[in-house]
C-alpha cells in the first residue's frame, strides 16, 4: 500500500509556507506554461552528442564554507552563463542553492554526471560528450532566465553541435530555470531531458522529458558513492530522449533513497520553531539575499 512517504514533496507549498512563517509576504510565484514545445531526437542516441547542463558553481576556496552541510553561501553564486571543459574534471558545489544539506553528501556525482556521461559515451550509449558543458544560473527571475539565459544556452549548445542535453537541477527554483531553459533548447530543436527532485515544479513550469527521482535536493544524478545507481540514474534519462513521444513525459525512477528515513519531513520543516527561531532565520535569510545583490551588482 501506498504511504505518505510514496508522495513527492510539495515544494511549492513547502516553500511559501515557510517564507510566509518568516515574515515574507507575496509568495512566490512558480513559472506555468500551457504549450510544451518538443522535439524528437534527430539521429539515433549511439550517435548523438549530449551536453550537460548544471546549476552547480565552480569551488572557490576564497568564498568560505562550500562543503556539505554549510550554510547557504550566497557568496558563490553566479548569475551568468558559464562553460567548462568535458575533457578535464571539475569541483562543482551546491551551497550556493537551497539544497537539502541535512542529506548531503561530499559527492559531486550525485549533482554533475560527468563522470556517468563519459562512461556512457564509452560503452557506445551515445555517440560523444559534447566538449562543454554548461552553467546555469538560478535566477528568480523568470524574465531575466527568459531573456538572457536561455537564448545564450541555446548559442552556445548549437556551437557545440549538441543533438541533446542532459539538464540537472538542484534547489527549487533550479527546477524552474531549468525547466525554461529546457523549453527554449527544444524551441532550438534540441531534444532535452531534466533530471530533477522538484516534481511539482518542473511539472508546472512544463518541460518535455522529466526524470523524477524522489531523492533529497541535491541528489538527482544518483545518490552518493552509488556509480552503479547514478550510471542506472542516467540511463533512464537517456531511454527517455529516445523513448518519450510528446511534451509533459515523466518517469518516476524507481531508486529508493537509501539515506536515513523521514528525509521528506527534513527540508524547510517548521514543526518545533520557536518565533525567537524565525526571527533568527529571517535575519539569516535577509543577510543571504543582500550578499546574493552584491555578487548580481558585481556581475552586471
Amino acid at each position: 500500500m501506498p504511504t505518505d512517504d510514496d508522495a513527492p514533496i510539495d515544494y511549492i507549498a513547502r516553500t511559501h509556507a515557510w517564507y510566509g512563517a518568516l515574515g515574507y509576504g507575496n509568495p512566490y510565484s512558480y513559472a506555468r506554461f500551457d504549450e510544451v514545445p518538443f522535439t524528437p531526437l534527430r539521429v539515433p542516441l549511439s550517435q548523438a552528442r549530449v551536453v550537460l547542463l548544471t546549476t552547480a558553481a565552480p569551488y572557490r576556496p576564497e568564498l568560505g564554507d562550500q562543503g556539505p552541510g554549510a550554510a547557504s553561501n550566497a557568496a558563490a553564486k553566479f548569475y551568468a552563463v558559464y562553460s567548462g571543459d568535458t575533457a578535464a574534471d571539475h569541483d562543482l558545489r551546491v551551497s550556493h542553492v537551497a539544497v537539502d544539506q541535512n542529506h548531503l553528501s561530499d559527492d559531486r556525482n550525485c549533482w554533475f554526471p560527468l563522470p556517468a556521461l563519459r562512461r556512457a559515451a564509452a560503452a557506445g550509449r551515445i555517440g560523444r560528450v559534447a566538449p562543454r558543458f554548461h552553467g546555469v544560473p538560478t535566477n528568480r527571475s523568470q524574465r531575466h532566465t527568459l531573456a538572457t539565459d536561455a537564448p545564450e544556452i541555446v548559442v552556445r549548445c548549437t556551437a557545440d553541435g549538441a543533438d541533446a542535453a542532459v539538464l540537472v537541477a538542484n534547489c527549487p527554483v533550479c527546477h524552474q530555470s531549468m525547466g525554461i531553459i529546457a523549453r527554449a533548447l527544444e524551441a532550438a530543436g534540441i531534444a532535452t531531458v531534466v533530471m530533477g527532485a522538484a516534481k511539482d515544479i518542473v511539472e508546472r513550469c512544463g518541460v518535455p522529458r522529466f526524470l523524477f527521482s524522489d531523492v533529497p535536493l541535491g541528489n538527482a544524478a544518483g545518490p552518493p558513492r552509488d556509480p552503479a545507481a547514478q550510471d542506472a540514474t542516467l540511463g533512464l534519462a537517456l531511454d527517455l530522449l529516445e523513448t518519450a513521444t510528446g511534451p509533459r513525459t515523466t518517469v518516476r525512477n524507481p531508486l529508493r533513497w537509501p539515506g536515513p528515513p523521514g528525509w521528506k519531513r527534513d527540508y524547510m520543516n517548521l514543526d518545533g520553531l520557536t518565533p525567537a527561531d524565525l526571527a533568527r532565520l529571517r535575519a539569516d535569510n535577509d543577510t543571504v539575499k543582500d550578499v546574493a545583490q552584491a555578487v548580481r551588482d558585481a556581475t552586471t
